[in-house]
């Protein structure tokens, strides 16, 4: 392990821009968490978490994929990537760190999604433990420990200033190039600052949230469960879920005629939406309740069973703070899954 002052930060942030581009959440002018390119003078936000998920990084909103003409019968293709650039994501919280194996699981399997895999062999996490997490916290029902995350580094921030851990051939490479920045230390910082957040998690008002009846194999009884339709009847469909979701991947793919070549690109969709998968006979969910049924069972059930048991949700707590009616997966949890709200 290696620490960092809080006064040598600036210097370790300039000596990884100077071989990858950094990023890190910063405040924005509305006092709202972005991540941002880091350049001198970059402040990183204290925000828990940022308001929109580092998922863009590997999976852009919306991203070009390629180019065509069309000549008679001819069609010219183009491949209109470039070569990604070296980066490095700073400050990623366990909740999203975790959000990223859910993704790999979808665009990593055949057939492999190579624009999605060239950023993530890019790209290297520097995650960041928490210390002082929220009321809508929820990450430990799913197994994610927000005092320890993964990533390529491991990073705690501590009165003294930043601790690391590299966990990766990727991280160990990082740490190396920092040498001069930071020094070799015991864990007890850290240690006694995992166990103040530890204290902190035990008594969130979401920390006994239960997952047990939830999984593979429970599609048959919950699907039919009654409690679907009160649920959704309150649901604007707006979609604001999974947009800041992190583990959210549906998408569209569609063509833009320039007039000269057409740009075939993609981007993020919503199973919310009245339209999505829509085809020429229609849309096989035709009703509010079957596309609020599908958002809530692909995470809690469908996804599991397909992925040794990991849920499609990390409990970052996005959703409950972002609805605008405050119907989140939690309300789900407790009502379809038994639990009802007090």
């Amino acid at each position: 392990m290696r620490k960092c002052t809080a006064a040598n930060l600036d210097k370790l942030f300039a000596a990884i821009a100077e071989n990858a581009a950094l990023y890190l959440p910063v405040d924005d002018e509305k006092g709202t968490a972005q991540y941002k390119k880091w350049a001198e003078g970059t402040v990183m936000s204290n925000a828990l978490n940022t308001a929109k998920s580092p998922k863009d990084f590997f999976f852009p909103q919306s991203e070009d994929l390629m180019k065509f003409k069309t000549q008679g019968k001819t069609i010219e293709l183009t491949d209109i990537r470039d070569e990604k650039e070296d980066f490095v994501v700073f400050g990623v919280r366990a909740c999203d760190v975790r959000s990223f194996d859910i993704l790999d699981r979808v665009f990593l399997v055949d057939p492999r999604d190579s624009y999605y895999a060239s950023r993530r062999e890019k790209g290297v996490i520097v995650s960041l433990a928490c210390s002082k997490p929220t009321e809508t916290c929820f990450c430990s029902a799913f197994g994610i420990d927000a005092t320890n995350p993964a990533g390529d580094v491991t990073a705690w921030k501590t009165e003294e200033g930043f601790f690391f851990k590299a966990n990766t051939e990727k991280g160990e490479k990082l740490m190396a190039s920092l040498e001069g920045l930071t020094e070799e230390c015991t864990e007890e910082a850290v240690e006694a600052q995992k166990a103040k957040t530890a204290a902190i998690l035990e008594k969130l008002p979401l920390a006994d949230l239960d997952t047990d009846k939830f999984g593979g194999g429970k599609t048959a009884e919950l699907f039919n469960d009654p409690a679907w339709a009160e649920l959704s009847r309150s649901c604007l469909g707006c979609g604001t879920c999974t947009f800041v979701c992190p583990t959210c991947q549906c998408y569209d793919i569609k063509d833009f005629n320039t007039g000269r070549e057409v740009i075939r690109y993609r981007c993020w969709d919503s199973c919310m939406y009245s339209e999505f998968t829509r085809m020429a006979h229609g849309n096989n969910r035709n009703s509010q309740l079957e596309r609020f049924r599908q958002r809530f069972m692909h995470k809690l059930v469908y996804y599991p069973e397909n992925n040794e048991g990991i849920f499609g949700c990390v409990g970052c707590g996005r959703c409950l703070a972002k609805c605008p009616i405050s119907m989140n997966i939690v309300k789900v949890m407790k009502t379809v899954g038994g639990k009802k709200d007090e």
